[in-house]
């Protein structure tokens, strides 16, 4: 049997309760939170599975060694000791990713540099040869955190950070990352039971997300590789096993819609809803969110208008003002959710929310508001048996101190504390903690041809003859050639 050892799956600051809960019902062991990271226990088939199947991680590591290092020395006298032909093979390439919060280290380079120089004369001195470094496309990537004196280095067994899908042909400007989408989406607890509506769409990255979710798709059918494909143990049987696994998806029996007022952004998000084989279920057109008017079947909007930031409109305040009018006027008996960044365009919406969560959209610090919209007045709503605040909404607005005290709405991100893939700023660690009076912490228990070569593919029942590896024959696609990757989302 298949030995367990530590994980640690990456995620947005926001995303991390999201992250534990997809965690636990993939069937992680020892599931616990950090900040912007959820460590966890598996076997090497959890290990593949998560990097295909979550759709809210950044990036899935593989801790090799945790050690304490007051200086460059220590951390260069550490990594040598490591035997790194278990790891580097002889004539593969290695590249290291730092990532340092510390009064002793304070330049994640000079961090990777030292790591780079023990691995490097370790080998020499083992083989005879000196290692190749590859910063573009390595066989093997590192990455090393450093906690002031709290050293981790790790195997990144994903590569290429997960949010890139694979699926987006082309972009809008600004346009919302994958994993912040999809968390999103599984934040308001939508799973399919109604359509689903982006009156902003923009490239459509809310829609193809909420089909992959109502379909129960793993977001990892679009890759062209993993970083773990490279690695000496790599199975490849058992990952093709995971990959060709359609049997936990699930028929969409309703309908997504998208909307935008920019005929190149309806464009751009046809394109990308193509590439990822979901047309029969996404439909996008181009209008104007003034002219939305009321759905006939029950439906939730989730949507991430304008900030004023980089992407404005002419009267930003308006544009705020009138969305609360479409939803008041136009979406009564459904709810709706909104991702902005400014109070003062909430306050235009002239709604109150029955929840708000604080979510880093790249370095803003925005909130994700639900709006429960009903006919008539609230006190007849209220008589009739409608409920505003869910029990549990209740709990969590309520909950001290879960924004921060004196809190600037329009604050940022540090430079130093940038929310991107590589920054997580402390970890919680199962043979030890390092920082325990942070707290935040919370344990969830378990419950219940070479694709090198993938071209875009047409999802639909006949998925069979879609299989993953040198046998596979891919079915007919959609639309012609292209290279995955190249014009995926960019930070």
């Amino acid at each position: 049997m298949e030995q367990n050892f530590e994980l640690i799956a990456k995620t947005f600051m926001g995303l991390e309760p999201v992250l534990a809960k997809e965690l636990t019902q993939l069937g992680a062991n020892d599931v616990k939170i950090g900040r912007r990271m959820v460590s966890f226990t598996g076997d090497k088939e959890m290990m593949y599975r998560a990097n295909f199947q979550l759709h809210t991680a950044i990036r899935i590591l593989k801790p090799i060694r945790h050690f304490k290092a007051k200086s460059a020395d220590d951390v260069y006298e550490e990594i040598k000791k490591i035997e790194w032909l278990q790891y580097i093979g002889q004539d593969k390439t290695f590249a290291v990713d730092s990532v340092v919060f510390s009064e002793e280290f304070r330049h994640s380079k000079f961090v990777s540099y030292k790591v780079k120089d023990a691995i490097v004369d370790q080998l020499r001195e083992t083989t005879g040869k000196r290692p190749n470094i590859s910063v573009a496309n390595p066989d093997i990537r590192l990455n090393m955190h450093i906690a002031e004196d709290q050293c981790t280095l790790s195997l990144d067994s994903s590569g290429e950070s997960l949010h890139r899908r694979g699926y987006r042909q082309e972009s809008v400007e600004a346009p919302l990352n994958e994993v912040l989408a999809a968390g999103m989406i599984l934040m308001s607890g939508w799973k399919g039971d109604t359509d689903f509506i982006d009156p902003m769409c923009g490239s459509g990255t809310l829609l193809i997300e909420a089909a992959l979710i109502a379909k129960n798709m793993a977001p990892g059918l679009f890759r062209k590789e993993y970083a773990f494909e490279k690695w000496p143990d790599f199975d490849a049987e058992l990952f093709d096993n995971i990959y060709n696994d359609d049997s936990q998806e699930r028929a969409f029996k309703h309908h997504i819609y998208g909307y935008d007022v920019d005929i190149k952004a309806v464009n751009t998000a046809l394109l990308n809803v193509k590439a990822a084989g979901l047309s029969s279920d996404i439909t996008v057109k181009q209008q104007d969110f003034k002219n939305f008017t009321q759905p006939t079947e029950k439906s939730i909007i989730i949507t991430n208008p304008p900030y004023g930031e980089r992407i404005s409109t002419p009267d930003l305040l308006g544009t705020y003002k009138m969305i609360g009018e479409r939803l008041k006027h136009q979406f009564k008996g459904n709810d709706a959710w909104v991702l902005s960044y400014r109070e003062e365009c909430f306050e235009q919406i002239g709604l109150k929310p029955s929840i708000k969560y604080p979510l880093y959209n790249g370095s803003l610090e925005c909130e994700f508001r639900k709006y429960q919209m009903f006919d008539g007045k609230l006190k007849d709503f209220r008589s009739e048996g409608g409920v505003v605040k869910t029990e549990e909404e209740k709990r969590q607005m309520a909950e001290k101190h879960r924004f921060k005290k004196n809190r600037e709405f329009k604050q940022r991100l540090e430079e130093t504390e940038q929310n991107e893939e590589a920054d997580i700023r402390s970890f919680t660690f199962h043979k030890h903690e390092l920082n325990k009076n942070r707290g935040g912490h919370e344990t969830f228990d378990r419950s219940g041809k070479d694709r090198n070569e993938r071209k875009e593919f047409s999802r639909d029942k006949n998925r069979k003859d879609f299989k993953r590896g040198g046998k596979r024959e891919f079915g007919k696609r959609e639309f012609g050639k292209r290279d995955f990757g190249k014009k995926d989302f960019e930070d």
